[in-house]
C-alpha cells in the first residue's frame, strides 16, 4: 500500500442505467477517483456506450451484481476498491475520506453514510419516510458494522482478494461480504454522506420496502437460501 496516497478504483455495476450513469461517473471523477470502471450486465439501453465514452474501462459481464463487481475488481489496478451503484453519487472529499480511513485509521474497509434522494413530486409522507429510512440505514450500519451496496462499500485490495470477493449469490451478496470484511478486522462507517436514488423505496412504498428487506435479511440469517430470498424479492416487486 502506497504510504502517502493509496490509489482508489471505483467499480460501478450497471444494468440499463443510461440516464443515471453519467452523473455517477462524473461524481467519482470529481471526488478524486484514480480509476473508474463500469461493468455492464447486458443492458438494453445505451449504458455500455456511456461507459465506453466516460469511464477508464468498460466491461461486459453476465447479469448479477456479485459477478459484475468481481469482474471489475479483477480488472482494477488500485490499492483500494470502492463499489458504487450506478444511481449513487459521491460528494467532494469522499475519496480522500476513504484514503484517510485506510491510511491513518488502520481500517480494512467500510462504507459511507447514506442520504436517499427524494423525487421532486414526492408526498410529504414519502419525504419524511425516506429521510427516516436513510437515518435508520446509517444507525444499523453503525451498530452492526453491516453495510449494503447502496452505501458504497470499499475494501483494501488484498483483503478483498483474501475474502474471495463477493459471494456468487443473487441477493445479500453485499451484506455477506461486509460481514466477512468486519470479521477480518476494523471497518468504518464514514460520516461523509453519499446520495443514492430513493426510487426503489418510492415505487414500492417506503414502509413496505423497509419491512420486506428487514424480513428477507432476518430470513437469510436464519438459514433461508439466497435463491429463495431473491425469488421472494422479485415476486414482491412484480406484485
Amino acid at each position: 500500500m502506497t504510504a502517502d496516497r493509496p490509489t482508489v478504483s471505483v467499480i460501478i455495476p450497471a444494468l440499463s442505467e443510461e440516464k443515471n450513469l453519467p452523473g455517477t461517473i462524473r461524481s467519482a471523477r470529481a471526488a478524486g477517483a484514480d480509476e473508474v470502471i463500469v461493468v455492464d450486465g447486458g443492458s438494453a439501453d445505451g449504458t455500455l456506450e456511456v461507459a465506453r465514452t466516460m469511464a477508464d474501462m468498460a466491461l461486459s459481464e453476465s447479469p448479477g451484481r456479485a459477478a459484475q463487481m468481481n469482474a471489475g475488481a479483477r480488472a482494477a489496478s488500485a490499492e483500494i476498491l470502492l463499489f458504487l451503484h450506478a444511481d449513487t453519487r459521491l460528494p467532494e472529499g469522499s475519496i480522500e475520506a476513504v484514503r484517510d480511513a485506510v491510511r491513518h485509521g488502520g481500517c480494512l474497509g467500510g462504507a459511507f453514510s447514506v442520504r436517499l434522494e427524494i423525487s421532486p413530486g414526492a408526498t410529504s409522507y414519502r419525504n419524511v419516510m425516506l429521510r427516516l429510512t436513510g437515518r435508520m440505514i446509517n444507525f444499523r450500519s453503525r451498530i452492526f458494522s453491516a453495510y449494503t451496496g447502496d452505501q458504497g462499500i470499499f475494501a483494501r485490495r488484498e483483503v478483498f482478494d483474501a475474502i474471495g470477493g463477493f459471494p456468487g449469490i443473487p441477493l445479500m451478496e453485499d451484506v455477506a461480504f461486509s460481514r466477512s470484511l468486519s470479521r477480518r478486522g476494523k471497518t468504518v462507517l464514514l460520516p461523509v454522506r453519499i446520495t443514492t436514488s430513493g426510487r426503489r423505496w418510492e415505487s414500492f412504498g417506503p414502509l413496505r420496502t423497509i419491512l420486506l428487506m428487514w424480513g428477507l435479511r432476518a430470513a437469510w440469517r436464519l438459514g433461508m437460501s439466497p435463491d429463495r430470498c431473491a425469488g421472494i424479492y422479485a415476486g414482491s416487486r412484480r406484485g
